[in-house]
């Protein structure tokens, strides 16, 4: 949620000022499929970082360790061996899709930034619709016995989460989740900016759901209409409910709302 932040604070003048280095170097920063996946896959391993410090650190700091909310440790070699699995599925998978995505994309690169204002309505439009088509997308693949131990079963393998497992997923399950991020953000039709804040916004609150820490200064704590780590961990115990990756409307509409205990979201 830095880019938020950072959006809201810096305004106009800030974003202008992004586009304009990245207008003279488009040929590079945003019609490059390699540059694309390797920033993607880079920006979840940052976002991971800090908490990979807290898992190392927490058995030995109290006041870190009362906010974790899963029983298991999660050590470097886990930590190690995930990032492994996750970039030879973007070398293998998402390289290749994203080369395809580009070709046959006419992204349209004006001159002007997008406002502060615009360029965030456009993100959390983005975030609506992506909310919206992993819901259906979730739902389907755990009602259909076939698809969730085709493509699914592998997320489920870490039922204890941490950061990183948020795309420790099969190839078909991440290339379909980075599909329904382009859909949404087409469906939109962002300015380049605004759709490149929404990728940093949906890696962050996904690493965020799976981070296994349960901070006061959290999102969902903030903004209740978000579920976060707690509420997905639930997911992951009980292999059910809880659908939806970021909102908690969807779940509470259609029944499938799982309750958090209460020591998981108190801690």
């Amino acid at each position: 949620m830095i880019a938020l932040v950072l959006l809201v604070f810096g305004g106009d003048s800030l974003l202008q000022w992004i586009w304009d280095f990245m207008y003279k170097e488009r040929h590079v920063l945003l019609t490059s499929p390699h540059w694309s996946v390797c920033a993607a896959f880079s920006t979840h391993l940052i976002f991971s970082a800090p908490f990979m410090l807290l898992d190392v650190f927490s058995k030995h700091v109290g006041w870190i360790h009362k906010y974790r909310i899963r029983s298991e440790d999660v050590g470097l070699y886990q930590w190690f061996r995930c990032a492994s699995r996750i970039l030879w599925k973007y070398m293998v998978g998402v390289l290749p899709l994203t080369a395809l995505f580009l070709s046959v994309r006419r992204t349209h690169f004006p001159e002007r930034a997008p406002s502060s204002f615009h360029a965030f309505r456009e993100c959390v439009s983005c975030m609506l619709i992506f909310d919206t088509l992993f819901f259906i997308f979730h739902y389907t693949i755990h009602k259909i016995p076939w698809l969730y131990h085709n493509i699914h079963r592998i997320h489920h393998l870490n039922r204890d989460t941490f950061a990183l497992a948020a795309q420790d997923s099969s190839i078909s399950e991440l290339l379909s989740l980075q599909t329904l991020a382009f859909i949404s953000a087409m469906l939109v039709g962002c300015h380049p900016v605004s759709e490149i804040l929404f990728h940093l916004v949906n890696t962050w609150m996904a690493v965020e759901d799976h981070c296994g820490y349960d901070f006061p200064w959290a999102l969902h704590r903030l903004l209740p209409c978000f579920g976060g780590a707690p509420h997905h961990m639930v997911h992951h115990q009980h292999f059910k409910g809880n659908f939806a990756p970021y909102f908690r409307h969807w779940d509470y509409i259609f029944g499938t709302s799982l309750s958090i205990p209460v020591n998981e979201g108190d801690n």
